[in-house]
């Protein structure tokens, strides 16, 4: 049986496991090897883009930057998350907060020597990308519209950084983009409505809050008709393959996503329209091994 010093050792684990959200971590460094060995690098052998020490590194310096965002962001919320999420927030605070900024900083450490592996610039990018998640967590958060839009971008990062280290600028990539950046941009605004609550005690200026609930599902529903568009082209003017049938099931969500908006006013109601994006957003990274199945399997066997 394990002592109790163990369980407690491994309780500390899992939470900080949670703190840095170590599930969205995993799924954001599967999806920049998928991105950029079926994307961006499609013309190159497999086998060259996963052994690429710059790519290793950058995504190594992404995960680390990523983790330390969550953490910045943990420790500035931690009122506020014990009102939207008291069970999750309980786990959260078996770390202390001293321990979780000596992570915080160690991250952020180690992004720096990993992005110093790749080049000046990397170095220089990353440590642009610590500073603005640390005043978004700390300030822009409470802003209206500018929380938002920064947190999404925030978000979109980790794929510019291996866009810019491939220079790829096919037309079908930014198509792409825009279709999960307005996912991202409306997983957002869905979250400041399930999270109300906790932001007005916090006196953050979010779109809900400000504009009321009516409004919000307004600027859902423009984001929703919108991200149809690049649906639309990804499936009629570009050769996609089998992912044409990602994107047919992501317009048959985003329809049920607008009925289910209409009704919802409850959090649990915004839970599931959150998590309904989210499942766009995950399950668009392994569909990508959908746009050319012969490829995939003559490039790995």
């Amino acid at each position: 049986m394990p002592s109790t010093a163990n369980k407690r050792l491994l309780l500390k684990i899992f939470s900080l496991f949670s703190v840095v959200r170590g599930y969205n971590i995993l799924v954001v460094a599967i999806a920049q090897y998928l991105t950029s060995a079926f994307i961006l690098a499609h013309d190159k052998p497999l086998r060259e883009v996963l052994f690429d020490a710059n790519l290793f590194f950058l995504i190594l310096a992404s995960s680390s930057v990523i983790a330390s965002g969550y953490i910045i962001n943990n420790f500035y919320d931690s009122e506020k998350d014990l009102i939207n999420r008291p069970k999750k927030t309980m786990l959260d605070r078996v770390v202390s907060q001293r321990t979780k900024l000596s992570v915080y900083f160690i991250l952020n450490f180690a992004a720096i020597f990993f992005a110093s592996y790749v080049s000046f610039r990397a170095v220089v990018f990353f440590s642009i990308y610590i500073f603005i998640i640390w005043l978004y967590s700390h300030r822009l958060k409470k802003i209206i519209f500018l929380g938002n839009l920064v947190a999404s971008i925030l978000t979109i990062t980790p794929f510019f950084v291996i866009f810019v280290y491939y220079k790829n600028f096919e037309t079908v990539i930014f198509i792409h983009a825009t279709f999960l950046y307005l996912m991202i941009v409306m997983r957002e605004l869905v979250k400041d409505l399930e999270n109300m609550q906790g932001d007005l005690v916090q006196n953050y200026q979010t779109i809900p809050l400000v504009y009321g609930e009516k409004w919000s599902k307004f600027f859902l529903s423009v984001c929703s008709v919108l991200a149809i568009i690049p649906i639309f082209l990804l499936v009629t003017k570009f050769e996609t393959g089998y992912m044409d049938y990602y994107f047919y099931a992501s317009f048959i969500l985003l329809v049920i996503f607008l009925l289910m908006l209409y009704f919802s006013k409850a959090k649990w109601q915004y839970l599931l329209l959150h998590n309904i994006l989210k499942l766009i957003i995950v399950t668009g990274v392994f569909s990508i091994l959908l746009i050319d199945i012969d490829e995939v399997l003559n490039r790995v066997f």
